[in-house]
């Protein structure tokens, strides 16, 4: 994130489809950032003091809400960052069960905790913190918001959310399909703040901590605002996965899975299977049989429900996507399908498939955010481990093996948040998501997100 004062005067969407502006909407002036931090402020002081049933009754509210306004939702994805509908609509899905989890769930997560002090009676006893400011992209413009806001509001925090420039429809649609199911004015707002106007948010006094999912450089910016605040930071940043064959592994099996895990979405997703590593001896049967189920994958219109891979979700990053490519082969690399944007208005980039990837070439060290996907040889299982940690960043990855005894040991030495065997990355809200190294650190998620931002007190009792 960008804290320089030039920032534009609005946020500008534009279909990156049709190619067409759709919305412009100015960002939000000093007196609005100052009316919504006075509505969460407020909405915090009464959320608080609820009682844990009233917070899970209103997480049924909006399981119900965001299912009725399901292809509203998907379409606005579709039509503000290119997000194929049927992905769409699972998103909202995926939304939906999360909020029913936590209902069910997160009560117990945070239930006073008992403490052995001897003679004495000791808990520990989990508190809301306060109103969160949450800066989140655009990818995910459901999924990504809801998975920290619902264990942030079951917590009896309020959640004040700055989108990315180009989703604000959907961030506001968002915020009316949880107004409808219940949600007390203010207690999930979005502000539409320029760069400025989220160091000073940041700053203010009513906010008591930030979480932001983005880029290393974003996530670097708003970390040291909140760390020379003294407040509470949760960062999710960038990731270049890797997704490891070993020889043992089922190819048909690995080869689906690696499609789905770095085509979905259309590449844009942070724990998205960005290096492929394939042992040696299965390295030329993996190769062939994935760049004919690339060369497969249906490429068109977001609305289509047939569609699997989408335009890319900005113009720009399209351009920055392409030159990454274009330095790999400089560097050595060998294209084996797409390696160019696809003519006419719409903002598709072929999906890609580069080989004879190594390290230190740009599509090794760097994160590419879309449909490409890298190819390295490894020699055998511990050298696919030393490429797959020969990374800054540290976010997720796959690890594909028969033997899921061994894959299991071989998973520890992975330096990563998270490790999927013989299945693609995802996120799960029994299970924690979150990284290391410039990954980012903090979790999101599973009992570890809903007590992310609260006040973790004890309470003793001397006898």
């Amino acid at each position: 994130m960008n804290t320089a004062t030039n920032t534009p005067a609005s946020a500008v969407t534009r279909n990156p489809f049709t190619g067409e502006v759709t919305q412009q909407k100015l960002f939000a002036t000093a007196a609005e950032v100052e009316t919504a931090l006075e509505k969460t402020a407020g909405a915090f002081k009464g959320w608080r003091v609820s009682d844990l049933e009233k917070r899970t009754r209103l997480l049924l509210n909006i399981a119900g809400g965001l299912r009725q306004q399901a292809r509203a939702l998907a379409e606005s994805m579709a039509d503000e960052m290119g997000k194929p509908v049927s992905q769409g609509l699972a998103e909202v899905e995926k939304s939906a069960s999360l909020c029913e989890w936590y209902a069910g769930n997160g009560p117990a997560f945070l239930a006073d905790e008992p403490v052995q002090a001897g003679e004495n009676k000791a808990f520990v006893q989990y508190l809301p913190l306060g109103p969160v400011l949450a800066v989140m992209p655009w990818n995910f413009p459901v999924w990504q918001v809801l998975r920290g806001a619902v264990p942030i509001i079951l917590a009896g925090n309020s959640y004040l959310l700055k989108p990315a420039p180009n989703v604000m429809g959907s961030s506001l649609l968002l915020q009316s399909v949880l107004l409808k199911a219940g949600v007390p004015d203010g207690l999930f707002l979005v502000v539409n703040a320029d760069n400025d106007s989220v160091a000073k948010i940041i700053n203010d006094p009513r906010i008591a901590a930030v979480t932001l999912t983005g880029s290393v450089r974003a996530g670097a910016a708003v970390a040291g605002l909140a760390g020379a605040a003294i407040k509470k930071s949760v960062l999710e940043l960038g990731g270049a996965d890797a997704f490891i064959v070993l020889a043992d592994a089922d190819i048909d099996a690995a080869v689906k899975g690696a499609v789905i895990g770095r085509f979905s979405n259309s590449g844009q997703i942070c724990i998205a299977a960005k290096r492929i590593i394939v042992e040696e001896s299965v390295f030329a049967e993996f190769r062939d049989k994935f760049v004919e189920a690339v060369r497969a994958i249906r490429v068109g219109d977001p609305r289509d429900e047939s569609t699997f891979v989408g335009p890319m979700a900005r113009y720009d990053l399209r351009d920055e996507l392409h030159a990454q490519v274009e330095a790999t082969l400089a560097e050595g690399a060998v294209c084996l399908l797409g390696g160019h944007a696809l003519p006419g208005e719409a903002n598709f980039y072929a999906p890609t498939v580069l080989s004879n990837v190594r390290p230190g070439m740009t599509s090794f060290t760097q994160e590419l955010f879309g449909p490409v996907a890298s190819l390295i040889a490894a020699k055998d299982a511990d050298h696919a481990i030393e490429l797959a940690n020969d990374s800054a960043f540290g976010l997720g990855g796959s690890l594909w093996s028969r033997d899921t005894e061994r894959a299991t040991r071989l998973a520890a030495q992975i330096e990563t948040g998270g490790v999927f065997i013989n299945s693609p990355s995802f996120s799960d809200p029994r299970v924690p998501i979150g990284g290391v190294k410039q990954s980012g650190f903090g979790r999101e998620l599973s009992h570890f997100g809903v007590r992310e931002f609260t006040n973790v007190q004890t309470v003793w009792q001397a006898s």
